[in-house]
């Protein structure tokens, strides 16, 4: 896989590096937000509308008053007007990209459409693994800005990109075989393994690979450094994240959670409260580690034993908050 692209639709080809090796927003990484049909002017726009529009595009980092922006007739494109602009403000207001993922953190990334936070994910995960060649860590690393589908096939936890399983779906019903054959879209996709991942990266952008979570080898171990090398990327440290399958009595004095059902459960276990089997099937995957010594690491806390944690929601449904791998750590206030 030496030396081939990957993952070309987060457009890291529209942006620059810094002596740092971080990404900086150019004007042409700007003006492709501009041609997103969100933003696209329709046909029966106003000519405000337009005119504002073909300012941005010839000068992507103008300053638009939000009084220019009252004067648009459609309230749907002043409403993605403002948050275009909001956007790009963050954005240009640090030197790099991953300075400003890390305000957005420190801020709150709430007020981001979770399509601009999807998509600067995808652009920063791009560069964080661009070194890497192991085809498991880097599919295990798509699962930070691509929702996954959960399904069981014989004990074997696999999870699958959402928007294919979506599209699979479509297509069986519009396929007359496909109806026929039946069984769940997941059977209809590969599975990564030793021939798929030898051309992992020509095909890395249709994100039509199932990753099976529970290989011992190549599943949660891959995730694990999946995890290590994006923190690592903006804090320039990681804990080791070790895939473990239960704790036997451990003491924790720490816990990280990976997504939004995580949280809640990990929160039951550090209140000492018993997981019922709901709770339980919704645990994909436990993670062991110390929290580090390092300066940035609340003195208190460094050393400490802790544990990260993965759930699917009720749909089964995989979305992971790789911003959490940050904000979880005990970190010191910076200053």
């Amino acid at each position: 896989m030496t030396g081939e692209d990957f993952w070309v639709s987060s457009g890291h080809h529209l942006v620059d590096r810094d002596e740092n090796g971080g990404l900086v927003v150019t004007d042409a990484f700007l003006r492709a937000y501009l041609a997103r049909p969100e933003l696209m002017p329709p046909e029966e726009a106003c000519p405000v509308e337009r005119g504002l529009h073909a300012q941005l595009l010839a000068s992507p980092r103008a300053v638009i008053s939000d009084g220019e922006i009252a004067l648009m007739a459609d309230p749907d494109g002043q409403e993605n007007l403002r948050f275009f602009l909001a956007f790009r403000d963050a954005l240009t207001a640090h030197p790099t990209l991953e300075a400003a993922y890390l305000a957005l953190l420190r801020t709150g990334m709430g007020r981001i459409p979770p399509l601009f936070l999807q998509h600067l994910t995808h652009l920063i995960a791009r560069n964080a693994f661009d070194a890497v060649e192991d085809a498991y860590v880097l599919r295990a690393a798509e699962c930070f800005w691509r929702p996954q589908k959960v399904s069981v096939h014989e004990s074997a936890v696999l999870l699958a990109d959402q928007e294919a399983i979506e599209l699979h779906e479509h297509n069986r019903e519009h396929s007359p075989l496909l109806n026929m054959l039946g069984g769940p879209a997941v059977s209809e996709l590969a599975v990564l393994g030793a021939e798929t991942a030898l051309g992992y990266k020509a095909r890395s952008d249709a994100h039509d690979l199932v990753f099976n979570l529970s290989d011992t080898a190549q599943g949660r171990a891959a995730l694990a450094e999946a995890l290590r090398i994006w923190t690592a990327h903006f804090l320039g440290f990681s804990p080791e994240y070790r895939a473990v399958e239960g704790f036997a009595d451990e003491r924790f004095g720490w816990f990280l959670s990976l997504d939004a059902e995580a949280t809640a459960i990990g929160n039951r276990v550090w209140q000492g409260e018993d997981l019922d089997e709901t709770a339980r099937e919704r645990v994909l995957a436990l993670f062991a580690f110390t929290v580090p010594d390092h300066p940035r690491i609340l003195a208190e806390k460094r050393g400490t034993r802790a544990f990260a944690l993965l759930a699917s929601d009720r749909e089964r449904l995989v979305r992971i908050k790789p911003q959490n791998l940050i904000a979880g750590l005990p970190l010191a206030a910076e200053g």
